[in-house]
């Protein structure tokens, strides 16, 4: 039996991508990643040779030799350089965010010298929607410039494909909008995969020939926390969350909505009191949420590793080693494998040139609709009904308290 196309994997993390492209018919000929945890994670679970250093003091020659390979022979490199620089959060407060200039962003000049080193079929570069905002895409051009001076050395026709994509579009239960860079080594054009899922609530009858999105309760009916978890919320708002309906956030609790005006409107991240509702997609899961931070489940609780793996697709057979935070910060982290799947079925044929594979996808969750009715909400505790009152809404992007106090002069 010929052997799997191989890919190199850099900042490879618990494996999210990986098991979407090993479910594509790929083999992770070599991993690279040096934090300590998802090192652990990947090791449990698959046997893939992992690296586990620095990519800055690994150099491209035992990439290749560990993943026996030549320079050249690997179908794809693939990886998603720490998105720190490009992310859409430092805008919340501040209103812009440091990007090139975050030494963080030295991950993705490694992954371009990883590339100018060992020459792959294809590549693929996986970021946050930041790294391509129009007026903010630093990094993007730093890409494609990097990219076009390669071609230039090394007589490859490398064409970058920039696609933005929401993960709920092709099955994955849960909203997560991530940046895919694709290119060929011999100037292949590449297509998005065609969208399988829609939110038909809110398209109708004009989405029709699409499946409804994925949802909460499709990923996760049948799942059981293990009763050594305990997955109790916890600090000063934990007694009001279960007084938020499924579904919705703290802006239930202002004076735009029904709940008891006790937060000035956007006031707070999206994200803050945020739960789950059954019969929609989750939002995106946190890498590292504070104590308030959502989603939660919607039963007023944390979400277990299993659901949290669930909500990414990762194949049931992957368990997520160590503590809570770093579990719930490798998962958090991870690319939906379910998208990896998808997009790898469509580098086979478009990029590599080989036949489609005949099977469905294997990470998609199941349809179970239709889900059950919605949870019980709770009363207000009397604690916080001292909080009701008049709040002044949130003045706008780049106007919170922290853009405020930095304007104010020395």
């Amino acid at each position: 039996m010929p052997k799997k196309p191989a890919i190199i994997s850099l900042y490879t993390g618990a494996g999210g991508l990986d098991y979407g492209f090993e479910a594509a018919g790929f083999r992770t000929a070599v991993a690279l990643e040096m934090d300590r945890d998802c090192v652990r994670t990947l090791r449990l679970n698959r046997r893939w040779p992992v690296i586990d250093r620095d990519i800055h003091d690994v150099p491209s020659s035992e990439l290749l030799e560990t993943g026996k390979l030549k320079k050249g022979e690997a179908a794809l490199l693939i990886g998603g350089p720490p998105c720190q620089p490009f992310s859409k959060s430092g805008y919340w407060s501040r209103g812009d965010s440091r990007r090139l200039e975050d030494p963080r962003a030295s991950t993705m000049s490694a992954y371009l010298r990883v590339l100018r080193e060992t020459l792959p079929q294809g590549f693929v570069l996986e970021n946050v929607e930041g790294l391509a905002y129009k007026g903010k895409d630093e990094g993007l051009r730093l890409l494609l410039e990097a990219v076009d001076a390669i071609n230039r050395e090394a007589g490859t026709r490398y064409r970058p494909h920039v696609l933005r994509l929401n993960a709920a579009d092709y099955g994955v239960p849960q909203l997560r909008h991530r940046v895919l860079v694709i290119a060929g080594r011999e100037g292949q054009s590449f297509r998005a995969p065609e969208p399988t899922h829609a939110d038909l609530a809110e398209g109708g009858l004009l989405l029709s020939e699409l499946s409804p999105y994925r949802t909460a309760w499709d990923a996760l009916a049948d799942v059981r926390p293990d009763a050594s978890e305990d997955l109790r919320v916890r600090g000063r708002w934990a007694e009001l969350l279960p007084s938020i309906p499924e579904g919705h956030n703290y802006l239930w609790h202002t004076d735009r909505l029904d709940g008891l005006p006790l937060f000035g409107w956007r006031r707070r991240y999206w994200s803050f009191l945020l739960k789950l509702a059954k019969d929609r997609p989750s939002w995106t899961i946190q890498a590292q949420p504070g104590p308030a931070i959502g989603p939660f489940h919607w039963e007023s609780r944390l979400l277990s590793m299993r659901e949290l793996c669930r909500l990414q697709t990762f194949p049931d057979d992957v368990v997520v080693t160590g503590s809570r935070g770093a579990q719930q910060k490798q998962i958090g982290n991870a690319v939906p494998s379910l998208l990896g799947e998808v997009v790898g079925r469509e580098i086979r044929v478009q990029i590599l040139g080989m036949k489609p594979l005949g099977t469905g996808l294997t990470l998609m969750p199941p349809d179970r609709s239709p889900a059950p009715p919605p949870e019980r909400v709770r009363a207000v505790p009397a604690r916080f009904r001292t909080l009701a009152g008049p709040h002044e809404a949130h003045p706008g992007t780049g106007r919170g308290t922290r853009a405020s106090a930095r304007a104010l002069p020395a």
